[in-house]
C-alpha cells in the first residue's frame, strides 16, 4: 500500500473508532454556499414568436419601375451596387453572382420578406463578393448534412449577413473558402424535430480566415459555431443554447472569443486541437448534458483563457493534453467540478481564479503532483483553509484541491460520505501543512485568502435564477 493510501486508511480507521459523524455541506463542498444560479436564462428571443407573410412576394430594384414576382430575376437584372428590395413570401432558392449587390427586406408594417426553400438544398447561395443580404427570413433548406443543405452557402469575401431570420435549417449559415465575412445581429434556429446528431450547425465555418461574428443567437442546432480551419476569427456578443457545444474550434489558430453566453448545451464552448486562442469575458452556465463542460480544453496549446464565468456545469473546466495554457482570473461557481485536468496537461499556468462552491473543487488524473503557483499568487478555494498572517492577500498555508482525499472520492463515490469528516480533514491538512507528504494531484503553493471575484453573488443577481 502507498503511504498516501495508507495515511487515508489510518483516518478513516480513526473515524470509525471514535464514532465521529460526517459533516457534509448542502452544496457538497463544505461551504454554507447555496446553490444560486439553477434555472439561470439570458435574455434570448423566442425564435418561433413571428408570424410568416402570406402575400405573393414582390421585388424592386432601386431606381427602376419594374416589379419582379422572383428573388432570382431581380437578382440577376440588378447591376454591382444595385439593392434589391423585397417584400412578401417567395417560394424559391436564389444564387447571388453579381458583386456589390444589397438585397434587403421592404420596411412594410415590420413584416421581414421570407425565402421559402420548401425543404430541399439551399436556399440562398452567395457566389459572389461584397455581397449583403439583410432582414431577410430564409427558412427550409434541405434535410442533407453530407450535402451541406443551408439557409445560406457563403462562397464570396467580404459579404455581410445582417439581421437575417433562419429556421428549419440544417445549417443555418455555411461559410465556405471565403475571407473576411460578417455574420450579425441574426437568430438562427434549426429543426426541433430533428435529432441533434443528425442537425447541421448554426455557422459553420470552413476555411473562413478573417470572419466576425456578432450579437447572433443560436439555438435548436449541433453545434452553434463550428470552425474548421478557420484563423483569425473574431466571435464577439454572441448566444448560444439547447445545442451539443456552444461554440467548437476544430483546427483552427489565431481566434478571439469574447463576450459569448452558452448556455443549457452538452458543452458552452469546445476549443479543441487547435492553438493560440484568447478567451475572454465569456459565461458558461448550466451546460451539463452527456459530457457536461463548461469549458473543454483538449489538445489546445499556448490559449488565454481569461474573465469568464464559468457556473453550475458538470465539469467548469475539462483540461486534457493540454499544454502552456494560460487559466487566469475566472469565476468558477457551483459547479459539480471546478476543474479536471487529465491526459498529461502540463505547464499551465492556473492563477487568480475564484473557486466557490463547487462539489468538489479540482481532481488531477495524475500519478504526479501538478504544482501551481509557487511564487507570487495562486487561486482563490472556498474550501481552503488560508493563513494570511503578513497581510499580503496569500496564505502562508499551500492548499491541496485535488489530493489523496479527492482522488479516493472520485474512484470510489460511496466514500463521499465521509467527505468533510474530521479524519478526511486531517489529510488534507497534512498534505497542505507538511511538504514531505507529495500526495499525487494538484497543489496550490500560494492560495488566496480573499476571492478576486468578490461581486460574485451580485453578479448573478439581475438574472432570474
Amino acid at each position: 500500500m502507498s503511504r498516501e493510501l495508507w495515511f487515508v486508511a489510518l483516518a478513516v480507521a480513526v473515524l470509525v473508532a471514535t464514532g465521529a459523524a460526517a459533516v457534509v455541506a448542502a452544496d457538497g463542498s463544505g461551504s454554507d454556499l447555496e446553490r444560486t444560479v439553477d434555472g439561470w436564462t439570458p435574455d434570448v428571443p423566442d425564435v418561433h414568436d413571428a408570424e410568416p407573410p402570406t402575400e405573393p412576394g414582390v421585388a424592386t430594384i432601386d431606381g427602376e419601375d419594374r416589379e419582379y414576382d422572383s428573388v432570382q430575376d431581380a437578382v440577376d437584372a440588378a447591376e454591382p451596387g444595385d439593392t434589391v428590395a423585397l417584400e412578401g413570401l417567395f417560394e424559391e432558392h436564389v444564387t447571388i453572382e453579381t458583386p456589390g449587390l444589397t438585397i434587403t427586406t421592404t420596411d412594410v408594417a415590420d413584416e421581414r420578406a421570407l425565402l421559402d426553400g420548401g425543404g430541399e438544398g439551399t436556399v440562398v447561395h452567395v457566389d459572389a463578393d461584397d455581397v449583403t443580404l439583410e432582414g431577410v427570413w430564409i427558412r427550409e433548406s434541405g434535410h442533407e448534412r453530407s450535402d451541406e443543405d443551408a439557409g445560406v452557402l457563403v462562397n464570396g469575401n467580404e459579404s455581410t449577413l445582417t439581421d437575417l431570420r433562419i429556421t428549419e435549417t440544417t445549417y443555418g449559415i455555411w461559410i465556405g473558402e471565403s475571407d473576411d465575412v460578417t455574420v450579425e445581429e441574426t437568430t438562427i434556429a434549426g429543426r426541433e424535430s430533428v435529432a441533434e446528431t443528425n442537425r447541421g450547425n448554426g455557422v459553420h465555418l470552413d476555411r473562413a480566415d478573417g470572419a466576425e461574428l456578432r450579437d447572433n443567437h443560436i439555438t435548436t442546432a449541433r453545434d452553434g459555431i463550428y470552425f474548421s480551419w478557420s484563423e483569425g476569427v473574431v466571435a464577439e456578443g454572441n448566444v448560444a443554447w439547447d445545442l451539443r457545444y456552444g461554440v467548437h474550434y476544430m483546427y483552427s489558430d489565431d481566434n478571439r472569443l469574447e463576450n459569448n453566453v452558452a448556455f443549457d448545451n452538452d458543452v458552452g464552448f469546445a476549443l479543441m486541437v487547435s492553438e493560440n486562442l484568447t478567451i475572454t469575458n465569456n459565461t458558461a452556465v448550466n451546460n451539463a448534458g452527456p459530457s457536461g463542460q463548461g469549458i473543454l480544453v483538449k489538445e489546445v496549446d499556448h490559449t488565454e483563457i481569461r474573465d469568464n464565468a464559468v457556473v453550475a456545469n458538470g465539469n467548469g473546466f475539462y483540461v486534457y493534453n493540454a499544454h502552456g495554457n494560460e487559466i487566469v482570473d475566472n469565476l468558477i461557481l457551483e459547479n459539480q467540478a471546478g476543474v479536471h485536468f487529465t491526459a498529461g496537461s502540463s505547464d499551465e499556468l492556473v492563477a487568480g481564479n475564484s473557486f466557490v462552491a463547487n462539489d468538489e473543487s479540482a481532481y488531477a488524473s495524475t500519478n504526479a503532483q501538478i504544482a501551481w503557483n509557487e511564487s507570487d499568487r495562486g487561486n482563490y478555494w472556498s474550501d481552503a483553509r488560508a493563513v494570511d498572517l503578513d497581510g499580503d492577500g496569500t496564505s502562508e498555508v499551500r492548499h491541496q484541491p485535488a489530493g489523496t482525499v479527492e482522488q479516493v472520492v472520485h474512484e470510489q463515490p460511496q466514500a463521499a460520505v465521509f467527505a468533510e469528516s474530521p479524519a478526511f480533514d486531517a489529510v488534507r491538512m497534512a498534505e497542505s501543512s507538511f511538504p514531505l507528504i507529495e500526495s499525487p494531484g494538484v497543489v496550490d503553493h500560494r492560495p488566496l485568502a480573499e476571492p478576486p471575484h468578490d461581486n460574485w453573488e451580485e453578479y448573478y443577481a439581475d438574472h432570474d435564477h
